[in-house]
């Protein structure tokens, strides 16, 4: 189970995002994606360049969202796809055989789709209210996200507003990872949040004795 931090600009402006991805690939990350969806390709390359040299560095996977030129400009290790981005097979054309492809779900249809074209994993959220986004799909819930489980054998990564307390009923839901933003982007100390954090997924993992 792998806790995957959304690098976005946009949630914590003040906060340098070189300096979040070290704290938290040392606390325990071990994938990240850069996420700008108002940036130009010149400014968000600029960005997303030493992010790309950094995570290497750490030996933490780097995701680019939804522009695969972006992905390739920054030679990253793959690119996740929204629903309203290119359609997977030709992603897979443009970005070679051996690049990292994630899709972002949010309801059953979506997931039988997505995986039929067999991307490397899958997002699926919002389970709750994001706490970066306004123009968000509807909450699906962790009824929402126990329900696809049966229907794909993919990696899931559960997305959208999930705090630390809610993380122990999500990962029992099915869930094979969580993506974060706001709860480590916005947290007082990166580090606390990611270490406690992954903590939770652990524990909610382990087997229970009896």
């Amino acid at each position: 189970s792998d806790l995957y931090l959304i690098l976005d600009p946009s949630v914590s402006p003040t906060r340098s995002l070189n300096d979040a991805l070290r704290k938290a690939a040392q606390a325990g990350v071990k994938i990240v994606q850069y996420r700008n969806k108002s940036a130009s390709m010149k400014d968000a390359y600029a960005e997303a360049l030493p992010l790309r040299k950094l995570a290497e560095e750490l030996g933490v996977l780097f995701i680019v969202n939804d522009r695969c030129d972006l992905a390739l400009a920054v030679d990253a290790d793959g690119v996740h796809l929204g629903q309203g981005d290119l359609p997977l097979d030709l992603a897979r054309k443009v970005m070679g055989p051996d690049k990292l492809i994630g899709i972002s779900t949010h309801n059953p249809e979506q997931v039988r789709a997505a995986s039929a074209g067999k991307p490397d994993y899958l997002g699926f959220g919002p389970i709750f209210k994001p706490g970066s986004k306004q123009d968000h799909d509807p909450v699906v819930g962790i009824d929402g996200l126990r329900q696809i489980r049966a229907l794909t054998s993919l990696p899931v990564f559960a997305i959208g507003g999930i705090q630390l307390a809610q993380v122990g009923n999500v990962m029992k839901a099915g869930a094979d990872g969580i993506a974060v933003i706001s709860a480590v982007l916005n947290a007082p100390d990166v580090t606390k949040a990611v270490t406690d954090l992954i903590a939770q997924m652990k524990r909610s993992t382990e087997p229970t004795a009896g």
